[in-house]
């Protein structure tokens, strides 16, 4: 008897889309290709997927599922550390798969996986006196600055893994802003060394993060100050 062909569900579809997102990028991610590398007509995929988008839903929630590991792994002493580590995990998975940043940004995960590492972030965050609701915007904060940071780093580096020379970027840059040596000299920063580059963004985010949103303290909210009384 021959081997049983392995069911099709959206994990196996996703799985094998997330391998053809590195040999083609987003641009040439079609499902006809996934299909061929499924071995299955192309139709059999929209029994699972109406459209790209629902498949890109699909591999972004892969993409969370693949990082649960890592974040649940984290070990901090203050919100702080814990959401340093996060967006460190964040970057670095988003790394691995060409145009990862992309895919990830704008989707609606399929499943509760991202749940998980938000609850422990808050619980933390919790512990330090704030609220939920700024605890919120401290996560989202830092894992759009991630996310972003990303899609500039994979403008210049495509390939998962591939040697992270810019020096034609820089170049480009200068010669574009000749006039103009002070925009010149920030491209030394912008294209330089790019994981410095992340770290010092990221000190930077947290550290606004602990201005701005701690201070205010469990459940306060910016209440605007009465106006003058005229008779006064």
């Amino acid at each position: 008897m021959g081997t049983r062909p392995k069911k099709l569900d959206r994990s196996r579809v996703a799985d094998t889309a997330l391998r053809v997102l590195n040999d083609v990028g987003l641009e040439g991610l079609a499902l006809r290709r996934i299909a061929n590398e499924l071995d299955v007509q192309a139709p059999a995929l929209y029994w699972h997927f109406k459209n790209k988008q629902e498949l890109l839903d699909e591999m972004a929630t892969e993409m969370m599922r693949r990082m649960l590991e890592p974040l649940e792994g984290i070990e901090a002493a203050t919100w702080q550390e814990h959401l340093t580590a996060a967006t460190r995990v964040t970057r670095r998975t988003l790394l691995g798969y060409r145009d990862g940043a992309k895919v990830f940004s704008g989707t609606r995960f399929t499943e509760n996986h991202f749940a998980v590492p938000l609850e422990r972030f808050l619980g933390v965050w919790l512990d330090s006196g704030a609220c939920v609701r700024t605890g919120a915007r401290a996560w989202f904060t830092a894992h759009t600055y991630a996310v972003g940071y990303v899609i500039e780093e994979q403008s210049v580096h495509p390939l998962p893994g591939d040697e992270r020379d810019s020096t034609h970027m820089l170049t480009d840059h200068v010669r574009l802003t000749e006039d103009f040596p002070l925009a010149a000299e920030a491209g030394k920063e912008f294209f330089g060394d790019l994981e410095q580059g992340f770290e010092e963004g990221l000190s930077a985010v947290v550290a606004g993060i602990g201005v701005t949103l701690m201070r205010r303290g469990p459940g306060s909210r910016t209440v605007p100050a009465a106006p003058a009384d005229p008779a006064q």
